[in-house]
């Protein structure tokens, strides 16, 4: 698909066909999921895929018993790592093998830097990994609908029984968001229905300052 067919036809789809969704396709939608930007190119990312009942069922009593959880053919943990430094070293010497640093010097600052955002707060660094992990997390959902595979967010959930159901640790891993995934039923109501209302451009869009009156047209430059 074109990128804006992607985006104006892609739904938060709840029924799935009983299809199952192969490797290859998952390793494509990952592959291209994964160009996703992300703090420093740190990538705080990793994913658990669930495509067996009995896996599903337990994210199921984690999501608060959503059906959709084990009626698609995928559901997915989505985890931010909430160690900077975990993945540091490969990316700086990345960086500088291509020529991104001009310099030794500059790469080991940069390690300084993260290191120092190691020994943040817990809470500040959670944030942080939720910031660049929901950059995945949609990405995900586009790399998906590309390969005609739907796909539904989902934020409601016990992030602890998530973390105990699947034994992850939660001092180092952040449960961001859960996913659905799988081919749409051909009566999902959300792909016969007309899309949700959107707020218009002109309400949410601000040109060099915050004015909530503010209307999304620049005002012209001087000739």
């Amino acid at each position: 698909m074109e990128f804006t067919e992607v985006v104006t036809t892609r739904r938060s789809i709840h029924e799935y066909a009983d299809e199952s969704l192969d490797d290859e396709t998952l390793r494509t939608i990952f592959e291209n999921a994964v160009q996703a930007p992300s703090s420093y190119n740190l990538q705080p990312w990793e994913f658990v895929v669930l495509r067996e009942d009995e896996t599903q069922q337990l994210l199921r009593e984690a999501a608060y018993d959503q059906d959709h959880v084990t009626g698609a053919a995928a559901s997915v943990i989505v985890l931010g790592n909430k160690d900077p430094e975990a993945h540091a070293e490969t990316v700086a010497d990345d960086m500088l093998e291509k020529g991104y640093l001009p310099s030794e010097e500059v790469r080991d600052g940069i390690l300084d830097n993260i290191a120092g955002m190691a020994d943040l707060p817990e809470q500040e660094r959670r944030v942080w990994t939720v910031r660049s992990t929901s950059l995945v997390a949609m990405s995900l959902m586009y790399a998906a609908w590309d390969e005609g595979v739907a796909s539904c967010p989902i934020g409601g959930f016990d992030a602890d029984a998530v973390l105990d159901a699947f034994d992850i640790d939660g001092e180092r891993y952040e449960p961001v968001m859960l996913l659905t995934m799988g081919i749409p039923a051909e009566d999902a109501d959300e792909l016969q229905a007309e899309r949700k209302y959107r707020r218009p451009v002109d309400e949410v869009v601000h040109f060099e300052s915050f004015e909530s009156e503010q209307s999304a047209d620049p005002a012209p430059a001087d000739d």
